[in-house]
């Protein structure tokens, strides 16, 4: 660990992933969302393994959902938006796909989140945005989030960037995140390696920090 005027500056992963200083967040593991994309399975389980490794060593774990408004809520932006990825030309066209309290709206059951969990709604893309996620991570003094799910290139990348502006470190579990564009979700991770503001790793490589890290808490 490097110092400096009374800092102290986690360089690597093993130095990053303290479970009092760390969160994990669960991105948009929704019911509508995972049945768009071709791999949901697959990243189903590898969330799933990291999930459980986060469990183990103490983590605080996050979950996010993005929230569709009812159209007579919905103002220029979000129509907008909606109009783009419903592929309709126009706004009496389109048909918010994750109302509250509707099936495709909940997370994914094989991820239930526990009664200690944090879940919370969002209408951004970025999961601080408009959310209470960075008044509770410095709050509990977390310095840097392991972050998985869906999508890559569509809320996965702004979050870690916009995580990154706040002062946290994103770990970003390269293998845990789904894509709906893997063109697209190439490009925003190689912009993220680019910048060098996130850290990058893999399912099996973070599981095993957090089983030491695991082991140290038990010990």
């Amino acid at each position: 660990m490097k110092t400096t005027h009374g800092l102290s500056i986690p360089q690597t992963l093993e130095e990053v992933c303290d479970p009092q200083r760390l969160a994990f967040l669960i991105y948009d593991m929704q019911i509508g969302i995972l049945s768009q994309i071709k791999n949901g399975g697959a990243v189903t389980r590898q969330v799933s393994k990291v999930l459980t490794a986060a469990r183990s060593a103490g983590v605080r774990v996050f979950f996010s959902r993005h929230l569709s408004l009812p159209k007579e809520l919905m103002g220029m932006f979000q129509f907008r938006m909606a109009m783009t990825w419903q592929h309709v030309g126009s706004p009496e066209e389109v048909k918010p796909w994750f109302l509250r309290d509707t099936p495709g709206f909940e997370i994914i059951p094989e991820l239930s989140p526990r009664a200690a969990d944090g879940v919370f709604d969002k209408l951004t893309m970025s999961a601080f945005e408009g959310t209470w996620l960075d008044f509770a991570f410095r709050d509990c003094g977390i310095n840097a989030f392991i972050i998985v799910g869906v999508a890559t290139e569509i809320g996965i990348e702004p979050t870690a960037r916009h995580g990154a502006d706040l002062g946290y470190i994103p770990v970003l579990v390269t293998d845990a995140c789904g894509a709906g564009n893997e063109e697209a979700a190439k490009r925003s991770i190689d912009s993220l390696k680019f910048t060098g503001d996130a850290l990058m790793t893999d399912t099996e490589t973070i599981c095993l920090v957090l089983r030491k890290q695991s082991g140290i808490r038990s010990a």
